[in-house]
């Protein structure tokens, strides 16, 4: 019998066990047995990630340059092309996926990174033509806080990358719940996050049941925007 792994979750730039101590049990779909435990959040544990993003928020990421946060998820964009093979294993135990899918798919998901680096520092404000001759009037683009990303179980890390990529570029931070069914695969991308040196805080991933943890995800009060794919019943109590 395979050695069940344990993991953490990511919180504030650190790896750290549930509040409570419970675990949850990931099964590989090959033969149905556990393979690996991951930390089951409780609403303390959601409360701890997200006032760490709020932190973050304010004191570092939305305050860098754009082209220094560009530089981050070019960082980030790399280290998923390095270590593409090994993010495909473990999603493949995880999921059950074709292993001949999951082994590059790391290397197209950096492109993703790669491109809203690129956007970071072309975010554009408007002139409002008005009735006023003494008087300009400008839009400007601002980022708004804490998001909060739901990522279902069968395609975690373009799911991912489609939801942190522009908040990040943006200079949101965010908090990543992964699916209780599969969460191996995140946990192993947040430690390319480490990797590639984003500020702790700016991303933080969880792992957890819909309730209490999905639930005090998307009600907190500092979180800004819900960023979700899933079924039609989650989607109707977020």
């Amino acid at each position: 019998m395979t050695k069940i792994q344990n993991f953490k979750m990511y919180i504030n730039g650190e790896w750290v066990d549930s509040e409570s101590g419970k675990t949850i049990e990931t099964l590989n779909p090959e033969n149905n047995e556990v393979w690996a435990t991951v930390p089951e959040a409780n609403a303390k544990d959601v409360d701890k990630a997200v006032k760490s993003a709020q932190n973050a928020f304010e004191n570092s990421w939305a305050n860098l340059y754009p082209k220094d946060r560009a530089k981050y998820l070019r960082s980030l964009a790399n280290q998923l092309r390095e270590n593409a093979e090994h993010l495909g294993t473990i999603e493949t135990i995880d999921t059950g996926k074709l292993f001949k899918e999951t082994k590059t798919q790391a290397n197209y998901i950096a492109e993703y990174y790669d491109y809203f680096a690129g956007l970071a520092d072309k975010v554009e404000g408007t002139v409002i033509p008005i009735d006023k001759p003494d008087m300009q009037v400008t839009t400007t683009r601002m980022p708004i806080g804490v998001v909060a990303a739901i990522i279902p179980w069968n395609s975690q890390m373009l799911l991912t990358a489609v939801k942190l990529a522009p908040a990040l570029a943006m200079g949101n931070t965010v908090v990543i719940k992964a699916s209780e069914l599969a969460p191996v695969t995140l946990l192993e991308f947040a430690k390319l996050v480490e990797k590639a040196g984003i500020p702790k805080g700016v991303v933080n991933i969880i792992t957890g049941l819909g309730e209490p943890c999905g639930r005090a995800l998307t009600t907190h009060n500092l979180v800004e925007r819900i960023a979700f794919t899933g079924g039609p019943e989650t989607a109707k109590h977020i």
